[in-house]
């Protein structure tokens, strides 16, 4: 018996460079950065000033009623206008996706963390306590919310599932809905990943760690540098991207227009540290590797690979190894590499969702984006390969691949490629 396929038929999106796909993927295509100095709250306190904000987010442009929505946390609303949109471009009507042997998976890292802060002040405030706390702010603040509040929304009753993986949750959500359908425990899944992260104590948390990049406040968009000498942290993002996948023969049946097919999906972890990376990327390159097995294809196969590339010193040197101890160092360097991560921020929970999108996009427009800000590469630190500096490129992809690396030694590898009959 054949294994089911997997593919794309919808796609959605909400990012710091764009409220659509197309706005998304055209901004990316042309080097478009979308961090700026932050507005989402004052950040005099704080030594990062810059961060990758969502702009000019109307909900009510995807259908959705605003009134629904006031008592969703960020993270949620960014989820269902991205949903919304994947249903929306798959041909499906909410009813009839409904009717469907359906499900919705979401990765996130972080929930409402605005509630929890609220929540918190409110908390320690001695006018208020916990007496004036909002009564909302459990239901705001926990993760589930977001993949609860799209099937509330359209009356889904299938399987509900969040994935919390830190940086890899968005991939590990796109790599297990895959697997539900394959396993014929689903026809068709809503799946991706949501966050909405850039609160003043989040960022505060993340200055702590020394993981921020802090040396570009008075230049936003030279902040986010991956693979650049000169790169101090990543830069916080927010944003949505979801996806409808499918079974091939049931997409087929009723007409609709394929973008690509999942091809294989690998997961490990390093079991090493808690925010550090191995420092020779070997966790990573045993999800890769898996990837590749699950997809039965060839390292060599693989023409672009999106990568993690935060703009860390230790992520961005450790993924290079990476590549080169999972792919063997002939075919790393022969592979077209961006980190996308350059324009948009990092969108943590969702990072692995909307990498994914920008692989798709990839495929079907026979073109590599670039990575902006490389203007000393670091080949010294160990990033010797090529990653598309400043500039993208036409390049026939037939096959791409996105890892995701996250705190606690998550590893999440998707692979995707160009759909053939």
């Amino acid at each position: 018996m054949s294994r089911r396929r997997v593919v794309i038929t919808g796609l959605g999106c909400v990012s710091p460079v764009g409220n659509s796909v197309e706005e998304t993927w055209n901004s990316v295509k042309n080097g478009k950065c979308g961090v700026t100095n932050i507005t989402l709250f004052d950040s005099s306190r704080l030594p990062v000033k810059v961060a990758a904000e969502v702009k000019d987010f109307d909900i009510t442009k995807y259908g959705i009623d605003s009134k629904a929505t006031r008592k969703m946390a960020r993270f949620s609303k960014f989820c269902l206008a991205a949903s919304a949109q994947a249903i929306s471009d798959s041909g499906y009507t909410p009813e009839a996706l409904k009717a469907e042997k359906m499900g919705v998976m979401v990765g996130n890292c972080l929930g409402g963390i605005e509630a929890t802060e609220a929540g918190f002040n409110k908390f320690c405030d001695p006018s208020a306590g916990p007496d004036r706390l909002p009564p909302l702010t459990t239901p705001l603040m926990i993760s589930n919310e977001a993949a609860a509040n799209v099937n509330i929304y359209y009356g889904f009753q299938g399987l509900s599932w969040t994935i919390n993986t830190a940086c890899a949750s968005g991939t590990d959500s796109l790599g297990l809905a895959s697997d539900l359908i394959r396993s014929g425990r689903a026809d068709v899944m809503l799946a991706g990943g949501t966050e909405a992260a850039i609160t003043e104590f989040s960022i505060a948390t993340f200055v702590k760690l020394q993981a921020l990049a802090s040396k570009f406040n008075d230049n936003p968009e030279k902040a986010s540098r991956p693979f650049d000498r000169d790169r101090d942290g990543f830069v916080m993002a927010e944003g949505s991207a979801m996806f409808i996948l499918e079974e091939y023969e049931h997409a087929k049946a009723r007409g609709a227009k394929i973008y690509a097919e999942v091809a294989g999906f690998g997961s490990s972890c390093d079991g090493y540290h808690i925010t550090a990376p191995l420092p020779d990327g070997s966790g990573a390159a045993k999800a890769v590797q898996l990837a590749l097995e699950d997809a039965g294809l060839a390292p060599s196969e693989i023409q672009y690979y999106n990568a993690h590339g935060t703009s860390t010193h230790a992520n961005d040197s450790g993924e290079s190894a990476m590549l080169k101890l999972a792919l063997g160092e002939e075919n790393a360097r022969k592979l077209h590499i961006s980190s996308t991560k350059s324009m948009t921020g990092h969108l943590v929970g969702a990072a692995g969702a909307i990498e994914a999108l920008f692989c798709v996009k990839a495929i079907n427009e026979g073109f590599i984006p670039p990575t902006i800000n490389i203007e000393n590469q670091d080949v010294e630190g160990g990033c010797d390969l090529d990653y598309t500096p400043n500039k993208g490129i036409a390049c026939d992809v037939k096959v791409a691949a996105s890892a995701s690396l996250g705190f606690g030694g998550h590893n999440g590898c998707i692979i995707i490629k160009k759909f053939e009959n």
